[in-house]
């Protein structure tokens, strides 16, 4: 009974860590995807969970066992979940980029497969994925990662609740996904339109010529090199959405500490 009483409170005091750790592996960037095995990802878990014991073992804990304690797991992966996906906006933001591009400049057309995706992309966007892993390593976001968890687990205990005002914050910043990506792609896809539109032209004056299939390839020729000149601006970009994105959830943990 005495080995019981010890064991049970140190169990707790590690599944609700676990809970949120692992639901944001999951979701975030890198750690989360498909090359990384499950098992692996546990494993990491329950090292981290003990790491932040003494962040996590202050307060009282509900039972496990209990109605309160299926609530808190589902808290705690709610939460862990909408961290991870947090940081995915980056990663999200450089993956739209790809597409962007691939599809002005006709490589759309060739897929290969993605095993970080489990699914057929582009080659371009399968590079610009890589070139963003490289960054996300090179800045050690991985640790910052790490780091924005364990201050998660002072702004929002276990037990505490979900906090709207984060699921909110998460969800509006969606749709700076979207205009972080297109205000990337804007030069590639306005210089190619533009030689599209030069083409059109001159397929007006000169209609004999076939000129639907040299302005193909002639459009992939300058998209690549306007690819080249873009993709040395990525990681300074893919560093400024990283830095918004601690600033936002900062902020809510913050609010969370006013409360």
């Amino acid at each position: 009974m005495e080995l019981y009483g010890f064991l049970m409170p140190l169990i707790g005091a590690l599944w609700w860590p676990f809970c949120r750790i692992m639901a944001m592996m999951i979701t975030a960037p890198v750690l989360g995807d498909g090359t990384i095995p499950i098992p692996v990802r546990a494993l990491l878990a329950v090292v981290l969970s003990f790491l932040m014991l003494p962040l996590t073992s202050k307060g009282a804990m509900p039972d496990a066992f209990s109605l309160a304690g299926v609530l808190a797991m589902f808290e705690q992966a709610v939460i862990g979940a909408v961290i991870g996906l947090a940081m995915q906006f980056a990663m999200a933001a450089i993956s739209m980029l790809g597409f962007l591009a691939s599809s002005q400049i006709g490589f759309s057309m060739a897929t290969m497969n993605d095993p970080v995706n489990g699914q057929a992309s582009d080659v371009i966007s399968s590079l610009m994925a890589l070139v963003a892993m490289l960054v996300f390593f090179a800045i050690d976001a991985h640790l910052v990662l790490v780091a924005v968890l364990g201050q998660s687990f002072l702004a929002w205990p276990v037990g505490g609740g979900l906090q709207p005002m984060l699921l909110e914050a998460v969800a509006l910043n969606l749709s700076w996904v979207f205009a972080a990506a297109i205000l990337l792609a804007l030069p590639l896809v306005f210089s190619t339109v533009v030689v599209q539109i030069g083409f059109g032209f001159l397929n007006r004056v000169a209609p004999s010529l076939n000129l639907f299939s040299l302005g193909f390839s002639l459009v992939t020729i300058f998209g690549l090199l306007m690819l080249i000149q873009l993709v040395r601006f990525i990681p300074e970009h893919y560093i400024s959405m990283t830095n918004q994105v601690l600033e936002m959830l900062t902020e809510q943990m913050r609010l969370a500490h006013g409360r």
